[in-house]
């Protein structure tokens, strides 16, 4: 969720430049969607590689470079096995993920290897998720334009809204400019965007695997998760001190700052897609 620029000439120049900087992000990430395959999967490691580095930046845990290299193969490997066994190939990611649990062991300290471990799987859920939504038979390149649309409509309405009405704070303890009225008009636009994208797709012969009232229901709680997400890399920030998580993108920081809300909604869609195929095979199982 974006927070309110400040007034004045100052204030239009940066949301000049969140806005320009946004278009050009939508724009390849609307690509990549349209190609799928290894050109959207790899878009998503690069992004976990990012948000990766800029997680061990800013908790500053050591030895930070072997790290970093340590836990880049092991995405890499996740995004591998993951895209092309389909989800699939339980043994080789169980043994990825053991293979980062040692490798977040050698850290230093143990906040240290707690905050390792933690970022791993943060950068986990970036890099695997949106291309296993992505390949799904029932939901792909629709599901991935209506987690967009709910993260993207959450952002820019609850931004517009709060500074239009204001009102009382959602938590000005870790985020002092984000209203009430600003989440309640990101809910309201989520749900109005995540719908609209299911009917039009709908209309142009997709068959969706849930009801219309259900697609209205989970962006409502896709919505609400984005903004905790975002709620929840303030606090992340401000318990070490930083402003931004990077550099990376003009007028938002980091990478981990553009994409909070959306890994809240693609460990969402992740922890659906596993209860989806739990489910399937305790059906075969007892049958």
């Amino acid at each position: 969720m974006a927070e309110s620029a400040g007034p004045g000439r100052d204030g239009r120049s940066e949301l000049s430049l969140r806005v320009a900087s946004s278009l050009v992000l939508a724009l390849i990430a609307l690509l990549a969607t349209h190609w799928g395959g290894w050109v959207f999967a790899g878009l998503w490691f690069l992004a976990g590689a990012a948000v990766l580095h800029e997680w061990l930046a800013v908790t500053q845990v050591e030895p930070r470079f072997a790290l970093q290299i340590a836990f880049t193969i092991l995405l890499a490997g996740l995004s591998a096995l993951f895209f092309a066994a389909d989800g699939g190939a339980l043994e080789g990611s169980a043994a990825l993920v053991l293979a980062a649990g040692v490798a977040a062991a050698c850290a230093r300290t143990a906040p240290d290897r707690r905050w390792a471990a933690a970022g791993f799987a943060y950068a986990a859920v970036i890099t695997v998720a949106p291309p296993l939504v992505r390949e799904h038979p029932q939901l792909g390149f629709v599901a991935i334009l209506w987690m967009f649309a709910v993260v993207w409509f959450t952002d820019i309405a609850a931004y517009f809204t709060g500074r239009r009405l204001g009102g009382p704070k959602l938590w000005p303890a870790v985020s002092p400019k984000k209203t009430w009225s600003g989440f309640a008009g990101g809910l309201l636009a989520a749900i109005a965007g995540g719908g609209a994208v299911v009917l039009v797709a709908t209309r142009f012969g997709w068959t969706p695997p849930v009801s219309l009232c259900v697609v209205l229901v989970v962006s409502a709680l896709a919505s609400i998760l984005s903004q905790l997400g975002d709620l929840g890399e303030s606090a992340f920030k401000r318990r070490f001190g930083a402003k931004d998580s990077g550099r990376l993108i003009p007028g938002h920081g980091g990478v981990m700052d553009r994409l909070d809300g959306f890994w809240a909604v693609a460990a969402l869609m992740g922890l659906v897609l596993a209860g989806a195929q739990g489910a399937r095979g305790a059906w075969s199982a007892a049958g």
